[in-house]
């Protein structure tokens, strides 16, 4: 029997081509299709939206009364209505949004208390797998390396830096026991804006239809190593969340990763 299955933000760009490959793997019931009250798509058939078959599942603003999991990638103001209803349905929840204030990462880790819950910057299997070996990288080349990260996204992105960069420049900063956040510098201007030692530099470039570009630059006289992930599209993060969501039904209560699903850690 398939999992029941509520994609959150399911207009958006992500939700379209996670409910299709939902529809296309055949390893889920899409039993809800969430988004905002009024929003243009309301009422139209979510597998038609996604540009895949009909599957009578309508958008809508109004959560089904039963569901073992919940993909959400939508916007932070939505954040509020998708924990409560998870928390008060034992719905598991595989959370994508990024952008979330820390009353609402606090939220979070309370609610993983009583669900299973995946929160993740980033669902791709590839930048994951970055996640888990930069900080070793950044230990082992250790500080005479300047460590610069540059992530490029579309020009609709509303948060900056990226979710992803910031998960990064925690990992590295955790590996060389630098203290989180304040030694990112996002940008630099000025005449005098030289290099400090001891910190990440943190450039955000938003353009065109950029799906994701992230590059972390360790540099010393002398030489340079990058480490880099790009994603061709969005089906890579769709796909991943995917892959959690269905690792995730039937877990006890408590906050994943997706280096769990992965067997990272």
């Amino acid at each position: 029997m398939n999992p029941e299955l509520i994609v959150n933000g399911a207009s958006g760009r992500m939700g379209r081509r996670i409910i299709a490959l939902a529809i296309e793997s055949a390893k889920f019931d899409i039993v809800g299709a969430s988004e905002r009250a009024g929003h243009p798509d309301s009422g139209t058939d979510a597998g038609l939206l996604a540009g895949s078959k009909a599957i009578n599942v309508p958008i809508s603003d109004v959560l089904p009364s039963t569901a073992d999991v919940m993909i959400d990638f939508s916007l932070p103001e939505a954040f509020d209505k998708t924990l409560n209803y998870c928390v008060e349905n034992k719905v598991a929840l595989v959370l994508g949004t990024t952008g979330l204030s820390e009353s609402q990462l606090n939220r979070v880790k309370q609610a993983s208390e009583l669900i299973p819950l995946i929160q993740a910057t980033n669902m791709s299997v590839g930048m994951n797998v970055l996640f888990s070996i930069v900080g070793k990288v950044a230990a082992l080349l250790g500080p005479d390396y300047d460590i610069e990260i540059v992530e490029q996204h579309h020009r609709f992105k509303k948060d900056a830096p990226s979710g992803s960069a910031l998960t990064l420049a925690k990992n590295i900063a955790s590996a060389r026991n630098m203290p989180y956040p304040s030694c990112l510098v996002n940008g630099r201007s000025g005449k005098d804006a030289l290099r400090q030692a001891d910190t990440i530099g943190m450039h955000a470039i938003r353009a065109g239809d950029i799906t994701g570009e992230h590059d972390v630059i360790f540099s010393t006289l002398g030489e340079t190593v990058t480490l880099s992930h790009s994603a061709h599209n969005r089906d890579n993060f769709a796909r991943g969340a995917l892959r959690a969501a269905q690792w995730l039904v039937g877990k006890n209560p408590g906050m994943y990763s997706m280096a769990n699903v992965l067997g990272l850690e």
